[in-house]
């Protein structure tokens, strides 16, 4: 038990935007940042089962940080964390629809929001075994090969079909306004 406190105490104290709060906090209050951190947790946790707005939080919680270090991505000149976000987007993706259908019974189940959290943390934990990764390489990617090809002639075969659909309004728009403007002429 002892190694794992201290490495969280290790990752408390990194530099980074977590332990720069945290190091404000400590120096303003006297509290050791170890328990900032938990105490912060188990509010947090409580707050998802019992608290009012636990959906808007729990979206806060994907959607701002990743959106964040994602930025931070693009910015940086290194590939690997920019194929770590677009994974876990990828995922977020996958789960946004796959929760859309599912929400009206998964509303009822005790500490739901809770579990949602935790499992968006997991999908976006710094860790090699993280969520996304796990995800997308056992299940998304093997369905995405397997089914890429016919989605690819259905995205084809709508695009084109789209395309139609605008030139034949187009053309039968300016026909009209045409016409339209013969018929106003003649009646002067």
């Amino acid at each position: 038990m002892g190694s794992a406190q201290q490495r969280l105490q290790r990752f408390l104290d990194r530099p980074g935007p977590l332990g720069d709060l945290l190091g404000r906090l400590e120096a303003r209050t006297g509290v050791q940042r170890l328990y900032l951190a938990s105490g912060s947790v188990a509010f947090l946790g409580l707050y998802l089962m019992f608290g009012y707005g636990a959906s808007l939080l729990c979206n806060l919680i994907g959607f701002a940080y990743p959106a964040y270090v994602s930025i931070k991505a693009i910015e940086s000149s290194s590939k690997e964390d920019d194929t770590m976000w677009l994974t876990y987007w990828v995922v977020y993706g996958v789960f946004c629809i796959a929760e859309s259908f599912s929400d009206l019974f998964l509303y009822w189940f005790p500490f739901y929001y809770a579990g949602k959290c935790l499992f968006l943390v997991w999908c976006m934990a710094p860790v090699p075994w993280n969520g996304s990764q796990v995800l997308y390489h056992s299940i998304i990617r093997p369905c995405f090969l397997k089914h890429h090809e016919a989605v690819d002639n259905v995205i084809s075969d709508i695009s084109t079909k789209a395309l139609d659909a605008a030139s034949t309004v187009t053309r039968e728009g300016t026909r009209a306004s045409l016409s339209l403007a013969e018929e106003l002429n003649k009646m002067k």
